[in-house]
């Protein structure tokens, strides 16, 4: 999730936690270790490869944020004396600011390495997208409650409290919601008779009612929409091609193997002019997708390696009102059926 949201998740569980007997400080500090985990972004790794692959692994880990907790612990008690008799309840409240920070991302299409380095497979279960309003204002607006309201009265701590269960039960609403998305772009495929290796189902921008799949075989990909409010249940698949057989002599090569590796076999192989390029095809809507990469150019007789780029992604200026079109209206295009403008 965005950094803004995990620093008020951060600061809803310090509040819950440990507001009521240290006041404000709990907000701050647990909101402060909460954005910690995201300045892995900050890291040269000189690669956009290993940049786009190693981000949210080792900061993001529950087994790191464990030996790191006790000095986030220390420096607090160090600058704030008096708080050394609540030292176990700190622990509790600094822990949890940071483990629910990769908790939270891995509900999303990322993907997060939570048990880095003992396993390193990044999981994704991709209930939510990146930014959510209706996730993260009910923690900020009882956040705010907590800060502003009087502390001689439980008001703000309530408030605060409520905030934090209305966004738990939103975020379990979109598990339920992907359930349904997924059952139903499964049952359509069986009754198209479309054969296929695996589905990746992925809410929309901002919103978990419009659900995307996308349906990877050995030859392409298939890409369909289906909304929790349609009424008809006849989703329609449109095919694309993945033109593999460009990375058949250079498969071996690492940053190709950790972007199949990493998309979790969900990328499309494309060449346009000479370049030979691998799109991420779990984030974006058809034909722009957020993670591009230039791998490789043609050559003779098989296309040769280059240091890696990123392909900047256009922002499509009608994809969001498509979006809300398509949330209501079925038969509303949206993706390459609507890419003309």
């Amino acid at each position: 999730m965005d950094t803004l949201t995990q620093m008020a998740l951060g600061a809803a569980i310090g509040e819950a936690t440990l507001g009521r007997k240290v006041g404000n400080k709990a907000i701050f500090w647990s909101a402060v270790v909460a954005g910690l985990p995201d300045l892995d972004i900050l890291i040269p790794y000189g690669d956009v490869v290993k940049s786009f692959t190693y981000h949210r692994s080792a900061t993001h880990s529950v087994l790191v944020v464990a030996l790191l907790t006790p000095l986030v612990v220390w420096l607090i008690t160090k600058i704030h004396p008096r708080e050394l008799p609540n030292r176990n309840r700190w622990l509790l409240t600094i822990y949890l600011a940071f483990a629910t920070h990769a908790l939270l991302d891995c509900f999303t299409a990322y993907g997060t390495q939570i048990f880095w380095p003992i396993e390193i497979s990044p999981v994704a279960w991709s209930t939510i997208f990146i930014i959510d309003p209706l996730y993260s204002l009910p923690l900020m607006i009882g956040v705010i409650a907590a800060l502003v309201m009087t502390r001689e009265t439980d008001r703000g701590h309530l408030a605060c409290r409520y905030g934090l269960l209305a966004s738990t039960i939103y975020l379990g609403w979109t598990v339920t919601a992907k359930t349904i998305a997924e059952s139903s772009f499964e049952a359509a495929l069986r009754q198209q008779n479309i054969t296929y290796e695996r589905i990746f189902t992925t809410p929309s921008a901002f919103n978990s009612l419009l659900w995307r799949a996308v349906v990877r075989d050995e030859a392409g990909y298939y890409e369909a929409f289906y909304s929790v409010l349609d009424k008809d249940e006849d989703i329609y698949f449109r095919r694309y091609p993945s033109n593999d057989a460009l990375l058949t002599a250079i498969d071996d090569h690492w940053p190709i193997r950790r972007l199949k590796w990493f998309s979790k076999g969900f990328y499309s192989v494309s060449q346009r002019q000479q370049d030979v390029i691998v799109s991420d095809l779990r984030m974006g809507v058809e034909p722009s997708y957020v993670f591009r990469f230039k791998v490789a150019e043609v050559g003779n007789p098989h296309p040769e390696p280059v240091v890696v780029t990123r392909i900047a992604n256009s922002w499509n200026r009608g994809l969001l009102l498509r979006i809300w079109n398509r949330i209501w209206d079925e038969s509303a295009p949206l993706g390459a059926l609507a890419s003309s403008d």
